[in-house]
This record gives structure tokens, C-alpha cells and sequence, in this order.
């Protein structure tokens, strides 16, 4: 009997330790891994290790392990990894053409997402994850942060068996990647739409590979989608892609955030941090950039220059034309000089990406690895996108995208804007080293995105006009302050302006922004940086070079798309000017040198467009109003309205320049040999934008604001009444009016009519329909119509006789709708 006892007491005390060892279990490294708890099974729900992970298994070691066995792929899940946060980013490998409208290629992201992945029961599940909404997990508002975000699940996998030593876990990943789930399908709602896609066919989709790294894996799949109207080969009614699926572990310890400063340009993340002290979800933006670290922060400290301990390398793409890659290379290294501002030497570096038999594993598609992409594609853009932890705004990796036919956009662009004071540019051909020079700036230009910078609209505004026809000035300062500004041509030099440089570079403002978001500060939290990065803002704040303009600015004279100089009335006029003399000389240039008129047609289509840009800065300045982000102990308001003189100029100009018949633009040598039709129609189109911009109602709420500030301001009806006066010019002076004025003049009715009958419109910052919009319009409709009763009975032709009793109708017929 004692024997008997004694036994069970010994089984008794085997079985505990055997359930405590199962529990908790030594890695070599001497950390304690999470093994999976000791769960009750039934037969045949979780198989035996060996049958699942057979002989026969292909193996990837890695973030997870991979096992390929047959047609299926399985996850080796560690423990350890669950519930670790990771960025999952879907990228198009190789695409159709034409899909997503000329804006999609191989490279592009499709969707970036956090994910996790939590064992629920028998189950693993792929849970997308958010930090829009956090708490710190120590205060007890964590629990209902979390109850009330809860996490949408991507995918659910049954547990196919535990590894030898339960210190992992075995799912079947094959059906996340052969079926069609929308959160990594690279296919959007409203492709789908476009495209009338049916279903994906399960027997033309497959998984390409599956590949694992020590922090990622990249998985490549096929798929062929059924769909009534595809972007090309319409007749095999099928859209087929391949799909690059990057999973990276985030790092555990996120890197500490900067605070965000709109005085300073940055792209940004934010979160809703619920834990706060503030008596509100308080919301905390952070800027988006990489992570550099000194390798020798002592030497840092001491002002030398120092490596990072992991710097930003781009390569280019094994598709780039050889006569290029000179080109991109300086333009991604040409932030190497900023860089060293901000106390870093080669941060920044440029490599041709390897051949397959200098490493078989390279992908572009790889997470790891940033990437210059270079497109096959009539697109004319360059783009820098990034993708970044939401956690911090620690950037990742970036891929910018270079679409072939950009470089005709910058040939015709030189020609367009610098042809009158530049020779260089008065041909088709431009040369290489131009062309090079070009695409090198608009490659740092794009590069400067991936670093996390967003447009600076107002860098170009930071130059006095004059000085960009300044030889020397522009030698040294480049065409505006910073190279993420849209100043592409210096278009103010004049003929016989010597010595100028007409394609932009960095400027200073490049240097100041990137020593503001990356310097290495010691502090110990995001708050504790803020006193110096203030103070660095404060030291500049009065120095336009140093100052950022938005690009989402629709009413600041000062940060315009296109623009150059502190001037738009006078930059507008040295433009214009110049176009005067391309416009006269570019059959010559083009169609009498290729015997065809394809490149004239081409040409003067954007020609127009490069005027009606200088006509829209000066648009900007009536109702203009200039914002200069400030803090309260910064002197002077943020926002003031442009002086009355400067905007009673901007009128004078459009009337001249605008609304007054642009006969150099109606030329009969260009315009009889590229189209049979249309001739007036082609300029009426250019002022009826610029008309109907000025007779905005968000323009003419400005005016109105302006007004209940300072009664010096121009006003909105001096500015309603100025401008009918111009456009009605012939009434008030009794001469007949050509077919463009006729034109026009139809315009500005049509135009007056619709702000009569305005509804408030979400983007307009006042109530429309309770303003003095509708009355102002009103009284300058009776007002013309008065002087339209007179003016018919003149000395007018019989045309314009017409034109007015039909304006006069058109009056009445608005007067009565409404």
C-alpha cells in the first residue's frame, strides 16, 4: 500500500514539474520564451508536429520560419512574435498597362497597414492594428481605449500543431494569399469599379514565392481577376497583376518621436492620446523622418561630423538607361551637404542594385531596401512616396518613381520658360548634360519627400524678383530657397541677362530643415527637445528664406505652385513677356525643323498652360491674404490681407494681360496648321478660368472679411465693380467688341448668374447664401444692364448691337430665376 501511495505521490509531483516546464522553457540566448499552454485537445484538431512540417518540407529560416510542403506554405510561428507590432505593405510587382489611369506601375504601394498576430483559442488570428487612439497602458482609461478600437480580424487560421518544444506554432498560410482578401489584394473599390472586376479566378492566381529574412518576409503571388472592361488586351476580359506582400517587425523599443512644428515643413503622423493630462483626447502630431543616430556620439557633441550607425542607401533600378544613373546618383547624394548641417557625413548614399549573382535574394519589392524606380510609361510625373511606423513617424524605406516620358515635360518646359533669354533651350534636343542637370534636381526633389518633407511653396516667394536676373545671384542662390518648392525655370531672365542659371538647386532652406528634423538632440523624451527646436525657428523667423508656406494654400500670395519671386505682378510680366518672343519663333524652332507639326501642336497646347500659370499669381493677389504661422509671443498677426494698391494693380494687369484679346496667342501661322476648329475658343477657355477664379465666392469672402478689419482694404464691390468695368470696356467707351471680348463677356453673365443662385459649398470658409454675395451681384447686374440699354443704341456694329440686347435678356433672365 505504501508503495502504491508512494507511486502517485511521485507521478503527482512529474506531472507538475512536466506542466511547469512546459510553461516557461530557457532559449540559449538565456531569455524566456513564451511556450503555448497546456490545452486539452481533441483527436485530430491539432496533428503531431512531423505530420503537418513532413520530410518533405522546403524550409525558410527567418523572421518565421517557412515551410513550403507540396502546394501548401506554412507560417512556423514563434511565440515570441505574437502580438508584436509589424507594418504590412502591399506593393504592385508588375502590372498591366494603362491600369489605375497612367499614376500606378510596378512599385507602387497599394496599402500600408499594422498588423499583429493573437492567438485566440485554437486559432491564430491577423488582426490590423491602429494608434490613432492610445493611452498609456498604466492608467485605467488603457482598458476603455481598448474596448472601443477594437482591432477588425484580416484573416483566421485553424492551429495546425505545435513545434517539438511548444515554443512555436504552425498555421496554413496558403488561403491569405491564394484568395481574394481586399485589404491586401492591390486591387481598390474603385479599380474594381473602373474595371467592372467579377471575382478572382482561384485556377489562374497562385502563390510565386515566399521568402523570410531575420526581420521580414516578401511574399510574391499571382493574380488574374475576371473583369468586363480591363485597361488593355480588352479581349481576354482579365486584369492580371503580381503582388508583393512585405511584412516587417517593427522595432520594439520605437524610436522617440519629434514634436511637430507647422513653422517647420514636415509630413507627419498623429494620435489621440487619451491618458493625457489635458482635459481633452489630446492630440499629438509627430514629423515623419528616419532614424539617424551618431556612431560616435561624443564626437557628435563636439560639433565633428559623424557617420549614422545606419545611414539612408537608395538603389537604382536594374532598368535605368545607363546615361542616367550619373544623373540620379547626385541628385539623391546632393543631400549629403544638408546633412552635414544637421552634423552627419555620408547619411545619404546611392548604389546600383546588385546583380542576381552578386545577391540572388535582392528584390526591389523588399522591404529593406529603398529604391529609385525607373518606369516604362508615357506618364509625365516623378513621385516620392515612404512608408514609415505610425508609432513615431520613423520612416522605413521610400521608393521614388521616375516615369520615363517625364523628361519630355522638362525639355518642354526649358524651351517654353527660358527659351527668349536662354539659346540652349531653343531646340528639341536639348542636351544631355541639361536634360542630366534637370532630372538630377527633380530626383533630389523627390528624395527630399522620402526624407519627410512636403512642398515649400513659399521658398520661391523668398527671392526679390530682379535678383533672378542676376547673374551671380542666381549662380550662388539657385531660383528660390529651397528645392521642394515648384520653381522649376527661371522664367524672369530677360534677353541678354548674362551668366543666369535657370534650373533650380538646393537652397538654404533645404539645409535648415533637415538640421531641424535630424539633428540628434540627448533628450529623454519628445518634450524636452522642443525649448531648443523653438528656438532654431525664433533665430530665423524673420528671414523669408527660412519660411514655409503650404502647398494647401488656395489665398496666399506668397505660396503659389509655379511661382518666382516677391513679386507676381512684375514675375507675371517678365513671363509674359517672354512668351511673347517663344510664341513668335516656335514654328521655328519645332515644325520648321521635323517637317511635321506634332511638336508645335504639343508645345503651344503647354504653352497656354505656362500662361494661364502666370496669369493665376496674379489672380492670387486680389482677395490675396498672407499667412505667417507664428506662435502668440511672436509679434504681428498670422493672417493679413494684401494691401489695397498691390491688389487694385493685380486688376489693372489681368485686365491687360487677361481679358483685353491676347492676340499673340491667336496666331494664324500656328493655329491653321495644328487644328481646323476652335480658334477662339482656345483663349476664351484660359480667361474664363482665370475669370471665374476671380468671381469666386470664397475670393469674394475675403474681400468681405478684409473689410470688417480695415475699411482701406479693397473692397469687394470696388473690386466687382472694377472688374465689370474692364470686361465691359467697349459699352462704357462705345466701340464695338471682336468675337473674343464677345466671348468673355458671356462668360463673366454665365459666371454672375451661378453666384447669384450660390449654395454654401463645404470648402467655402462663409455661409454664401446669407452673405452680401448674392446682393453685391445683384446691383452690378442692374448696373450693366443700365449701361448696356445705352451702349446699344451707339456707333457699335451690328454684331455687338446683338451681343448686348442678347446679355440684356441673359440679365433679365438671372435677375428673374433668382
Amino acid at each position: 500500500m505504501k508503495k502504491i501511495l508512494l507511486f502517485c505521490i511521485a507521478a503527482s509531483l512529474f506531472s507538475a514539474a512536466s506542466t511547469t516546464a512546459q510553461k516557461k522553457k530557457k532559449s540559449k540566448k538565456g531569455k524566456t520564451e513564451q511556450t503555448a499552454p497546456a490545452q486539452k485537445q481533441k483527436k485530430g484538431d491539432i496533428k503531431n508536429y512531423s505530420q503537418v512540417v513532413t520530410k518533405d518540407a522546403v524550409t525558410d529560416n527567418g523572421l518565421f520560419t517557412v515551410h513550403k510542403v507540396d502546394k501548401k506554405y506554412l507560417y512556423e510561428i514563434p511565440f515570441s512574435k505574437l502580438n508584436k507590432d509589424m507594418l504590412w505593405v502591399t506593393r504592385i510587382a508588375k502590372i498591366p498597362t494603362g491600369l489605375g489611369g497612367g499614376y500606378m506601375n510596378a512599385g507602387s504601394k497599394t496599402n500600408e497597414q499594422l498588423v499583429h498576430w493573437v492567438r485566440f483559442q485554437d486559432k491564430i488570428l491577423l488582426k490590423a492594428k491602429s494608434y490613432d487612439n492610445v493611452a498609456d497602458s498604466s492608467k485605467a482609461i488603457s482598458a476603455s481605449v481598448k474596448v472601443n478600437n477594437y482591432e477588425p480580424t484580416l484573416f483566421a487560421f485553424d492551429i495546425e500543431a505545435f513545434n517539438t518544444d511548444s515554443t512555436s506554432v504552425v498555421v496554413d498560410v496558403t488561403a491569405l494569399f491564394n484568395t481574394d482578401v481586399p485589404a491586401i489584394s492591390g486591387l481598390s473599390s474603385r479599380l474594381r469599379k473602373t474595371y467592372k472586376v467579377k471575382r478572382l479566378d482561384p485556377k489562374r492566381s497562385f502563390i510565386n514565392s515566399v521568402k523570410s529574412f531575420p526581420e521580414n518576409i516578401e511574399v510574391k503571388q499571382d493574380f488574374t481577376f475576371n473583369a468586363s472592361e480591363p485597361s488593355t488586351l480588352r479581349a481576354t476580359e482579365s486584369i492580371s497583376l503580381q503582388i508583393n506582400q512585405s511584412m516587417i517587425l517593427l522595432p520594439e523599443q520605437p524610436m522617440q518621436p519629434r514634436i511637430f512644428d507647422p513653422r517647420v515643413g514636415f509630413f507627419t503622423v498623429s494620435q489621440y492620446d487619451f491618458g493625457s493630462d489635458e482635459l481633452k483626447a489630446d492630440k499629438k502630431t509627430y514629423i515623419r523622418r528616419w532614424r539617424l543616430e551618431p556612431k560616435d556620439p561624443e564626437a557628435y557633441a563636439r560639433g565633428e561630423l559623424v557617420e549614422p550607425i545606419k545611414p539612408i542607401v537608395y538603389y537604382l533600378d536594374p532598368g535605368t538607361p545607363e546615361n542616367l544613373k550619373e544623373y540620379i546618383k547626385q541628385g539623391i547624394e546632393d543631400w549629403q551637404k544638408p546633412f552635414e548641417t544637421a552634423g552627419f557625413k555620408n547619411a545619404i548614399i546611392a548604389r546600383d542594385a546588385p546583380t542576381p549573382e552578386e545577391d540572388p535574394e535582392f528584390s526591389p519589392e523588399d522591404i529593406r531596401y529603398s529604391m529609385i524606380r525607373y518606369v516604362a510609361s508615357t506618364t509625365r510625373n516623378a513621385v516620392g512616396p515612404s512608408v514609415s511606423d505610425p508609432r513615431s513617424g520613423e520612416i522605413i524605406e521610400s521608393d521614388i518613381i521616375w516615369y520615363h516620358n517625364h523628361l519630355r515635360s522638362y525639355r518642354n518646359r526649358y524651351l517654353l520658360e527660358t527659351g527668349a533669354a536662354n539659346p540652349n533651350a531653343r531646340t528639341l534636343n536639348t542636351k544631355p548634360k541639361e536634360i542630366g542637370d534637370m532630372m538630377r534636381m527633380v530626383i533630389a526633389h523627390e528624395v527630399g519627400h522620402a526624407l519627410g518633407y512636403p512642398h515649400n511653396m513659399a521658398a520661391s516667394y523668398a527671392y526679390p524678383v530682379d535678383s533672378l536676373r542676376n547673374g551671380e545671384f542666381t549662380q550662388k542662390n539657385g531660383i528660390a530657397a529651397s528645392i521642394m518648392d515648384y520653381a522649376r525655370y527661371n522664367y524672369i531672365a530677360q534677353p541678354g541677362d548674362k551668366n543666369i542659371r535657370f534650373i533650380r538647386q538646393m537652397g538654404p532652406y533645404d539645409h535648415y530643415v533637415t538640421n531641424w528634423g535630424y539633428r540628434y538632440l540627448a533628450a529623454n523624451s519628445p518634450e524636452a527637445e522642443v525649448p531648443t527646436l523653438s528656438k532654431w525657428i525664433l533665430e530665423k523667423a524673420d528671414n523669408p528664406i527660412y519660411k514655409f508656406g503650404r502647398q494647401s494654400s488656395r489665398f496666399d500670395p506668397q505660396s503659389q505652385t509655379e511661382g518666382l519671386g516677391d513679386d507676381p505682378v512684375k514675375a507675371s510680366s517678365y513671363g509674359v513677356k517672354n512668351l511673347k518672343y517663344v510664341a513668335k519663333n516656335l514654328s521655328n524652332w519645332t515644325s520648321d525643323q521635323t517637317n511635321n507639326y506634332d511638336d508645335l501642336e504639343e508645345l503651344y497646347g503647354e504653352l497656354l498652360g505656362v500662361y494661364s500659370r502666370y496669369a493665376g499669381h496674379v489672380v492670387t493677389n486680389i482677395g490675396g491674404v498672407f499667412e505667417n504661422l507664428k506662435t502668440p509671443k511672436q509679434n504681428g498677426p498670422v493672417y493679413t490681407p494684401l494691401s489695397k494698391t498691390k491688389q487694385k494693380e493685380s486688376m489693372k494687369w489681368l485686365q491687360d494681360n487677361v481679358f483685353s484679346t491676347q492676340s499673340w496667342l491667336v496666331d494664324n501661322a500656328i493655329l491653321q496648321n495644328i487644328d481646323y476648329a476652335g480658334y477662339p475658343e482656345n483663349l476664351r477657355k484660359v480667361q474664363a478660368r482665370h475669370l471665374n477664379g476671380v468671381l469666386s465666392a470664397d475670393r469674394i469672402g475675403r474681400l468681405l472679411d478684409a473689410e470688417t478689419t480695415n475699411k482701406t482694404y479693397y473692397s469687394a464691390l470696388e473690386m466687382l465693380s472694377d472688374l465689370r468695368k474692364g470686361i465691359w470696356k467697349e459699352a462704357y467707351i462705345g466701340k464695338s467688341a471682336d468675337i473674343y471680348r464677345r466671348n468673355l463677356q458671356r462668360t463673366y453673365l454665365e459666371r454672375m448668374g451661378t453666384l447669384l443662385n450660390a449654395k454654401n459649398s463645404s470648402r467655402s470658409s462663409f455661409n454664401v447664401t446669407t452673405s452680401d454675395v448674392s446682393s453685391l451681384v445683384r446691383g452690378e447686374l442692374k448696373t450693366l444692364r443700365s449701361k448696356l440699354k445705352v451702349a446699344k443704341n451707339g456707333s457699335i456694329n451690328t454684331v455687338t448691337r446683338y451681343h448686348y440686347e442678347d446679355a440684356i435678356a441673359k440679365i433679365d433672365q438671372a435677375l428673374e430665376a433668382k
